[in-house]
């Protein structure tokens, strides 16, 4: 029996706020990933060497970030759907606990005490995705893939900067101060964002009316097979990522013997293809359907881990790695894209919550990554990574997506 495919309706808002209300959650994205990328790429080897960890004790603290991270995605992606009118003050709750949270991570001075500052670390960013993709989803029908994507390209802006300036900030400052210092601009940037967001006008769609009647609209999304197999897709592409981008930096620094500074230039250059690349494969996804731009990118993506260790000399491996950069926002963006395509409006934020704890089932994959790495050397995470994003374009090449509806709106 063919699925039933819940379609959205047309929400039509004036276009000058649809586009204010796009640029601002775009900015705010690539200050969230800022932060992201620069404890990933730079801080974090730098607590390994500072604190002298080994690459279990790494993997371990990236496993407990993405472990809150899923309960609070799968949090926020309830009141995303349920209170769409406070899309606002969830985006700048997420951005000041983000900042705080980085706080206390400077101010840690052991690995016990990183351990449950890792926790705290995984909940602001994640509080961040399903209320504002959730929205872009209901108010780009027309242009959803493009818009998400779009979305996912300030978070490459994002990652391109972060590694940038935290190295720029290691020049004056250890760690811990650059790790303090971020409290403020987080905090600054929480209370713009809900400024300019608070009184936004597009606001006619309304969530379910009570918890019940969304556990039941919730309960009917686990029925689907076909966004249970996104789901799965989703998650072995995510853990064959995590898996490389935890180690990658530490492969630069350890084992190529980089310094803190080309490392960070090694991972920004990661990023600065997907700024281009994510509109792109957007634009394509809306015009010739998701799986046809999905399955060859992410076989792409799969070989493309194996060059890694195979790259000779600098120039070599900053070519692999801006390959890398192609698919590492850009195939997420598109994933959510073909998730929201297959649930009603309500739903929005709830999918994307779907999309992003399928990612956190990725989250013990750094920790057997590093295991790994202590055993064999870093260079097996990127075969661990290939093997397992491979798998990912099997299933996906496997899985039968409706065609997609365009929807033209005149807004």
């Amino acid at each position: 029996m063919a699925e039933t495919i819940a379609r959205p309706t047309t929400t039509i808002v004036g276009h000058e706020g649809r586009m204010r209300f796009g640029a601002t959650i775009v900015i705010g994205h690539a200050l969230k990933h800022i932060y992201l990328s620069a404890l990933a790429a730079v801080l974090l080897p730098e607590i390994k060497l500072g604190l002298g960890l080994t690459a279990t004790q790494v993997g371990t603290l990236a496993s407990l970030q993405q472990f809150t991270g899923w309960f609070s995605t799968m949090t926020s992606g309830y009141l995303g759907d349920r209170f769409t009118h406070k899309t606002a003050l969830m985006l700048g709750i997420s951005l000041a606990i983000t900042g705080f949270s980085y706080f206390v991570l400077g101010i840690a001075g052991s690995y016990a005490l990183l351990l449950p500052a890792m926790l705290l670390v995984g909940i602001g960013p994640s509080l961040f995705h399903p209320p504002a993709l959730g929205a872009l989803s209901r108010r780009f029908p027309d242009r959803r893939a493009f818009a998400i994507s779009m979305h996912g390209t300030g978070g490459s802006l994002g990652e391109v900067l972060g590694p940038l300036i935290a190295a720029g900030l290691l020049v004056f400052l250890t760690y811990r101060g650059v790790l303090q210092l971020s409290l403020f601009p987080a905090l600054i940037t929480a209370l713009v964002m809900w400024l300019l967001l608070k009184n936004d006008q597009a606001r006619s769609l309304t969530g379910p009316a009570s918890f019940r009647e969304y556990l039941g609209s919730f309960g009917r999304l686990l029925r689907q097979r076909t966004l249970l197999l996104i789901c799965l897709v989703t998650a072995l592409r995510s853990v064959g990522q995590a898996s490389t981008t935890t180690f990658l930096p530490v492969y630069l620094r350890e084992d190529l013997e980089f310094s803190a500074a080309l490392v960070a230039l090694y991972i920004s250059l990661a990023q600065v293809v997907g700024v281009g690349s994510q509109p792109l494969m957007g634009l394509l996804s809306d015009r010739f359907g998701h799986k046809r731009v999905l399955v060859p990118a992410m076989t792409i993506f799969a070989l493309t881990f194996l060059l890694v260790p195979l790259a000779e000399g600098k120039i070599a491996l900053a070519l692999v790695i801006l390959a890398l950069g192609a698919f590492l926002f850009s195939l997420h963006a598109i994933l959510i894209s073909t998730a929201a395509e297959l649930v009603s409006e309500e739903m929005q934020s709830t999918v994307v919550s779907m999309i992003y704890a399928s990612s956190f089932l990725g989250a013990a994959a750094p920790t057997i990554a590093g295991v790994l790495a202590d055993a064999y050397g870093l260079k097996i995470t990127f075969v661990l990574s290939s093997a397992l994003v491979g798998v990912a374009a099997i299933v996906l090449a496997g899985t039968k997506l409706p065609a997609r509806t365009q929807q033209i709106s005149s807004a």
